[in-house]
């Protein structure tokens, strides 16, 4: 009796240990708003799908190609995979390790150590052992440690695979934003074009009035020269194309030419689509960076019962089974060896080191909370700053539009009565000038329509991959 009342003695400790509490860390959901300040009001056929640029035909082509061979993306989808593996590595810690070994082991020994029976040749001088073992140890996990272990593990495969999607939705995003500027630079190009037409037409109207001596030649003069400022806006957009053309490159991993090409194919011209309304509550089934930071944090509660669990006492199984002989030929005849082995063990006087990893874990958990609560409203100011935006451009590209055919009626008329004398060449080229830059600005104007969709689209959590 008095052997198992000193091993219960022994382990009193350790359970005392194992009820030691563990940190609290309240992790309350976040308030949410119950609509969006800007949100526009809903709109049937309004669809988060049709804030991209889906049926321009270079988006569809550049887009599907950085989605094969984008290296970021491709970087994100390996760290999936090596959360993956952990996750496998954590499960199978819960299973019993089996593994096997030969070895073949000579001692050379002195034998007068063993005195007299050394001496007279009783002991051998030189002894040569074969073994080969069979040995498996298991823990049993009866507190949950590597349970614990294995669900921080799975709670990071979810984490990356939303960090995967939150750098797929990005890429698609900044293609479609390349691409939208490049067609708002076709659409400057067509109206810096007509103006320059204009301008040239105005610069003939100018030289057969100076040729019929109705008119001085200063005016022909400086018609020709509006007409070279077109042609000198028309070339700077040129570097703008190079750029563009450049940064598609970088995100879909294809050659300029390809590029390129894709985008010399036709497009429909720019027409914003109607914003669709949605909830603050939707963020957070959508937004891969508040899935990501959810996940996370669901990764940190884990490691918290994990670091807890390891105030419990370990139980472990281990046995061996092999073959030991010191002839080959005797090594199957009745030399079968075996070891069971049951233990236990537990800290007991470990100076803080098991209370110190607790506190990092609750330190992390705290974190991972504050980052979760920092993802949820960096998701709501995107989404109210994304619809507000939305708001205000389509204003202003509606005014531009006004303001377009107004400057462009207003020159019409000049031109008409300066043919007939009724007012100055300088009236006319005041009122071309100013009609001449309303072309640009209105398409200019329908790029940041456009735009602020695709920032839209983003906040909003842009659509899941197929």
């Amino acid at each position: 009796m008095a052997r198992p009342i000193l091993a219960g003695a022994a382990l009193l400790p350790l359970m005392l240990a194992a009820c030691a509490s563990v940190p609290d860390v309240a992790t309350p959901a976040p308030e949410l708003p119950r609509a969006f300040f800007y949100t526009p009001q809903a709109q049937a056929g309004a669809a988060l799908a049709a804030l991209m640029p889906e049926r321009d035909p270079a988006y569809t082509a550049l887009s599907q190609a950085a989605l094969n061979d984008a290296p970021n993306l491709a970087e994100a989808l390996a760290r999936i995979d090596s959360a993956r593996a952990g996750a496998r590595r954590a499960g199978a810690e819960r299973l019993p390790n089996i593994s096997a070994d030969a070895d073949v082991t000579r001692n050379r020994i002195n034998p007068a150590q063993f005195g007299t029976a050394g001496q007279q040749g009783f002991i051998p001088r030189e002894q040569t052992a074969y073994g080969a073992n069979i040995s498996a140890s298991w823990d049993i996990d009866l507190f949950g440690r590597l349970k614990a272990q294995e669900r921080a593990a799975l709670a990071r495969i979810d984490a990356a695979t939303a960090q995967a999607q939150g750098v797929r939705l990005a890429l698609l995003a900044e293609i479609a934003a390349s691409i939208t500027d490049w067609r708002v630079l076709d659409a400057r190009a067509a109206a810096i074009a007509a103006d320059g037409a204009a301008a040239r037409q105005l610069a003939a109207l100018a030289k057969a009035r100076e040729d019929a001596g109705i008119a001085p030649g200063f005016d022909r003069v400086r018609a020709e020269a509006t007409a070279s400022g077109s042609a000198t806006r028309l070339a700077a957009l040129e570097a703008e194309r190079a750029r563009l053309v450049g940064r598609l490159v970088t995100l879909t991993a294809q050659d300029g030419a390809t590029v390129r090409a894709a985008l010399a194919t036709p497009a429909p011209a720019l027409a914003p689509a109607a914003a669709p309304a949605s909830l603050p509550s939707d963020l957070l089934a959508n937004r891969p960076d508040v899935a990501a930071a959810a996940a996370e944090l669901a990764a940190t509660d884990a490691d918290l019962a994990a670091a807890a669990r390891a105030r419990f006492p370990r139980i472990t199984l281990s046995g061996v089974i092999g073959l030991l002989a010191f002839d080959p030929s005797e090594l199957f005849n009745d030399s079968l060896v075996t070891t069971l082995t049951g233990g236990i063990a537990g800290p007991l006087l470990d100076f803080g080191r098991v209370a110190a990893g607790i506190d990092a874990a609750a330190a992390d958990k705290r974190a991972a909370f504050a980052a979760y609560r920092g993802a949820v409203y960096q998701a709501l100011g995107d989404a109210e700053a994304a619809y507000g935006v939305v708001e205000a451009a389509d204003a202003e590209a509606a005014l531009a539009i006004t303001q377009r055919d107004q400057l462009a009626r207003a020159a019409g008329i000049a031109e008409t009565r300066y043919k007939a004398g009724l007012a100055s060449f300088l009236d006319v080229l005041e009122a071309r000038r100013a009609a001449d830059t309303s072309g640009e600005n209105t398409a200019a104007a329908l790029g940041r329509a456009a735009r602020a969709r695709i920032v839209l689209w983003q906040a909003l959590g842009g659509e899941p991959a197929d």
